[in-house]
């Protein structure tokens, strides 16, 4: 199946927000791995405190995007990004920019729960303690609990928090890497296919989860679960073949969208 640039163009929908509320700006968006282009010329905008899903087929780019405003791609010699990507206004790619404090202010969810192999307490305050964000131990402490009461897990977790964090569930362990990243004080979190290796119970956690988060968090979520995408969206972005194809609010695009390829998408002809 094949699109054209031109009709990409026409049909694209609403990729940017005229309103004030964007948090992430991305213009005109190009990823090399090589010679091989993964990334096409994408434009679009992030709400602030909304969670924006991105979703499409395997292999369609998504994960690649995402991973291009916490600048996670620098660390593949062969990839090469271009264009603009701001947050605030702040060119991410400035050479001036350390990634290191960019990375302090963007919360990083994996596909596969990944605890460090310290105790549940290390796991939360190896960020705060790294960035100088407690002053003493009480400090410390407090951000711990408050991170972990965030996360749904302080509860389930507050008379073993000297146990390994791997000696949790996947669902619990999952928590506790949202934990570990909210503890710094990002300002975004990403989340790659967050839920792709638990169960549903524990991913009805994780998506209860998100929506009290997105109070206070700007979020992107990359999922292959277009069923997830519509119950946790305000906004999606559907990718294909490197191209971003149409984004708009959520219910648009499962309900009415712009263009055949999304439909097609959804409705499962493909995919």
């Amino acid at each position: 199946m094949t699109i054209s640039r031109d009709d990409i163009i026409q049909t694209v929908g609403s990729p940017l927000i005229d309103n004030g509320n964007v948090k992430i700006s991305c213009r005109d968006v190009n990823v090399y791995y090589g010679e091989k282009k993964a990334i096409k010329n994408v434009s679009v905008d992030i709400a602030e405190r909304e969670i924006t899903a991105f979703i499409g087929p395997s292999g369609c780019g998504k994960s690649t995007f995402l991973r291009c405003i916490n600048r996670m791609n620098d660390t593949i010699k062969t990839c090469r990004v271009e264009g603009d990507i701001t947050i605030d206004d702040e060119n991410i790619y400035d050479r001036n920019l350390d990634p290191v404090l960019l990375r302090a202010r963007i919360g990083m969810v994996f596909q596969k729960p990944n605890p460090f192999p310290k105790s549940i307490y290390q796991n939360v305050a190896y960020g705060p303690r790294i960035h100088g964000l407690a002053r003493d131990k009480a400090e410390l402490d407090e951000i711990v609990i408050t991170s972990l009461q965030k996360a749904g897990l302080f509860n389930e977790v507050k008379d073993q928090l000297d146990q390994p964090g791997t000696s949790l569930s996947g669902g619990q362990q999952q928590r506790l890497c949202i934990a570990r990243a909210i503890s710094v004080q990002p300002e975004i979190i990403l989340m790659d296919e967050p839920c792709s290796a638990l169960d549903p119970i524990a991913t009805a956690k994780i998506e209860e989860l998100m929506e009290e988060l997105h109070e206070n968090f700007t979020i992107i979520i990359v999922t292959h679960s277009m069923q997830q995408a519509a119950r946790v969206s305000q906004r999606t972005a559907f990718f294909h073949l490197g191209n971003l194809i149409e984004v708009n609010d959520t219910n648009t695009i499962f309900v009415n969208p712009d263009h055949k390829l999304t439909q097609d998408y959804i409705s499962g002809r493909y995919g």
